[in-house]
């Protein structure tokens, strides 16, 4: 079966969190890598989604390390737009 790997850097503007990391991951940056498989025998060509990952720093105490977590891409539309409201919710204040 063909798989393809689709890479993307999402920016943060604030820490967050993500269900099966267990801490607060620092603003900034982070790469998302998805990984998805051909869906064979169609007339046109169809990929599924197999897997997503982000890459996030090491604990504090192994700062030149990165950690690779799989996630569920629902999780981290969740906390992008968490990321997003807190924005507006804070320009909305200073205005």
């Amino acid at each position: 079966m063909l798989t393809r790997t689709r890479v993307k850097t999402l920016t943060f503007a604030r820490p967050f969190a993500l269900k099966g990391i267990d801490r607060l991951l620092p603003a900034g940056d982070y790469r998302v890598s998805t990984d998805e498989e051909l869906i064979e025998g169609l007339s046109f060509p169809v990929y599924r989604r197999v897997a997503t990952m982000i890459f996030v720093p090491g604990p504090a105490n192994a700062a030149s390390s990165l950690e690779m977590f799989t996630i569920d891409p629902a999780d981290l539309k969740l906390a992008q737009e968490r990321d997003v409201a807190a924005g507006e919710s804070t320009e909305g204040s200073a205005a």
